[in-house]
């Protein structure tokens, strides 16, 4: 097993996620199999309880493991399933190591951080390295870890050590260690000054690390003179010495580092040259380059809660951008804040009002993301209520379905105090109500959460034709809350129609609106399946709605799916079951019929 490590330095921010998923990408290209790694040294058990805010969004895995938003960009650039296990925090080892101080596992030794804790971060790695992340058999040829947070931070020491020791214990041919750092522009000289970078070096060798690599963030190219300054006081060779620059889009990264050859350059660390091939990223290079080219808008109106902070609904983002440049459209994405269309902000900030307001009103399409809270809630409703009254396509998620309901109960069925009893627990007509399994007293790990089968109760509906009208799905998940069962009936009789439910038929998974052109509400969250090239199904669908091509959409994935079926799927009594289940769609039919025929490969039941 090769390990490459990604590090940062100077200042956080500076993209290590991207770097790290991109040089998956490269490597990958070359023909080897990748995993990754996320290191955050924060003491959380995991992402779950965190704000959004504070540290972007929660990325649900199948598995059910809450991580850090790195892991989506890992998920979406490799297009790998990755496990809880592969987000290492402070948390989860020092649990582990007191854990196995309880059980007398330590034989009545002192527990220290060197060498119990060091000696648990070594062995996770190792450990989480063998899992394939790629539906294959056997474990990968590299691993990808990066070190959240920047060298020199306290929290990080008892990492960076282990990490010393892990390039030993491997052995030089199989550890490769990528700084990144910046390379700052003084405005007033205009030069490209290299002593931060120089000094986060220092600091990164005085802990025990050797870098091999250096991937220095700046607006521009280094100057060939800037990589020689830093090749002698960095000890870097100048060929290991790459530039990430602004680029128009991060799908270019990957490219960027391949015309530097960053992959010879890791090769060479690993003792792999000539043994892999010439890294392959035609269809990477289309598809950074159509996103350049896009110049037609679609507007969609995102309606939510943290929208001064976009990293808190990246995975939404990305779905959309990948649907949208599936279309060949030029995504604009409009924040309003939820707040900002109720009534009382029309008295109290009146011109976020108004702008609010005309955002919605002149959006293609309208977005209600998931959330927790009754903060922007009103706003919420209203949005949906904008968009069932005025044809409007609306897509909701989690708590985006969750108030089209109540919206529909307060606006059609009369029922004026109809709610969540997330918001009003005394409210007489409880359109949403706490999971019985639920947690009232814990918050961490009580959720719904991870990959869970949709059964469609009817395949001509909007939702099943957009994942090929399959039989079921199965999506990921993160909530505590769910529709009410006893008020389906009187919502289905107004007109309201519930054609996705869980395996007891109890619990409603899909919503939509049959005289509506495109009203879909869904109580998990698609954005976390969504890939570059594989947009989520009801994401293409919102687009292809927002710009008045559904109708093409629906076609496209109804046929594609009929005529043919990914060659690994699951069999049950030699037949192939109906259904989507791991990014393969699945058709029925007998096995000997498929095997004779040519296979694809299919996201959500859509061929892009």
């Amino acid at each position: 097993m090769k390990y490459v490590l990604v590090t940062g330095g100077v200042v956080s921010g500076l993209g290590k996620g991207v770097t790290a998923s991109s040089i998956g990408v490269l490597l990958k290209a070359c023909g080897l199999r990748v995993t990754s790694i996320k290191i955050d040294p924060y003491l959380n058990t995991d992402a779950g309880t965190m704000s959004p805010f504070e540290h972007g969004e929660v990325f649900v895995l199948d598995d059910g493991g809450e991580a850090d938003l790195d892991l989506g960009n890992y998920e979406r650039f490799l297009d790998i399933k990755l496990t809880q296990d592969n987000n290492i925090t402070t948390g989860k080892i020092y649990q582990s190591v007191i854990d196995k101080e309880r059980r007398g596992d330590y034989l009545g030794k002192t527990v220290q951080v060197v060498p119990h804790i060091t000696d648990c971060i070594q062995e996770w790695i190792e450990r989480v390295a063998k899992i394939p992340v790629d539906g294959k058999d056997g474990h990968a040829d590299v691993c990808v870890i990066e070190l959240g947070g920047t060298i020199g931070d306290i929290e990080s020491m008892p990492f960076t050590e282990a990490l010393g020791q892990f390039s030993d214990r491997v052995g030089p041919d199989n550890f490769c260690l990528v700084h990144v750092s910046l390379v700052p522009v003084l405005n007033v000289v205009g030069e490209q000054k290299t002593k931060p970078t120089q000094h986060s070096v220092r600091k990164l060798r005085g802990l025990g690390l050797t870098p091999n690599m250096l991937a220095c963030r700046s607006t521009k190219p280094l100057d060939e003179n800037v990589k020689v300054k830093l090749s002698q006081f960095c000890h870097v060779p100048v060929v290991n010495i790459v530039t990430l620059y602004d680029v128009s889009n991060i799908w270019h990264i990957p490219l960027l580092l391949r015309d530097q050859n960053a992959h010879e350059a890791i090769l060479k660390v690993f003792n792999l040259p000539g043994v892999t091939r010439e890294p392959d990223l035609d269809e990477w290079t289309a598809r950074a380059k159509v996103l350049d080219t896009l110049h037609e808008p679609i507007r969609i109106a995102m309606v939510g809660k943290y929208t001064g902070f976009s990293d808190a609904y990246l995975s939404v983002l990305k779905a959309l951008l990948h649907a949208s440049v599936a279309c060949r459209k030029k995504l604009v994405v409009d924040w309003i804040a939820a707040g900002d269309l109720e009534e009382n902000s029309q008295k109290e900030t009146p011109d976020a009002h108004e702008a609010a307001w005309e955002i919605l009103k002149g959006s293609d399409g309208i977005l209600v993301p998931g959330g927790f809270g009754d903060r922007g809630v009103q706003g919420k409703i209203l949005a949906a209520k904008y968009a069932r009254e005025n044809k409007v396509p609306f897509l909701g998620i989690c708590l985006g379905m969750q108030i089209a309901v109540i919206e529909f109960a307060r606006s059609v069925l009369n029922l004026e105090d109809a709610n969540s009893t997330e918001f009003d627990k005394e409210t007489k007509n409880p359109c949403v109500i706490f999971m019985p399994e639920g947690s009232t007293t814990h918050m961490g790990g009580t959720m719904r959460v991870g990959s869970r089968r949709t059964y469609f109760d009817a395949v001509d509906c909007t939702s099943a034709k957009l994942y090929g009208g399959l039989s079921f799905v199965d999506e990921r998940h993160r909530h505590r809350y769910e529709v009410n069962p006893d008020m389906i009936i009187k919502l289905e009789n107004a007109g309201l129609s519930f054609v996705g439910k869980d395996e007891t038929r109890q619990r409603m998974e899909i919503v939509e609106l049959p005289s509506h052109p495109f009203f879909i509400g869904v109580q998990f969250h698609p954005e976390f399946k969504s890939r570059p090239g594989k947009p989520c199904a009801l994401f293409l669908g919102l687009i292809s709605a927002s710009c008045g091509r559904l109708e093409d959409t629906l076609k496209s994935s109804m046929n594609y799916t009929s005529n043919k079926v990914e060659k690994c799927m699951s069999v049950q009594n030699g037949v192939v079951k109906n259904g989507y289940q791991n990014g393969l769609a699945i058709q029925n039919g007998p096995v000997n019929d498929l095997m004779n025929g040519s296979f694809y490969s299919t996201a959500n039941g859509v061929h892009v």
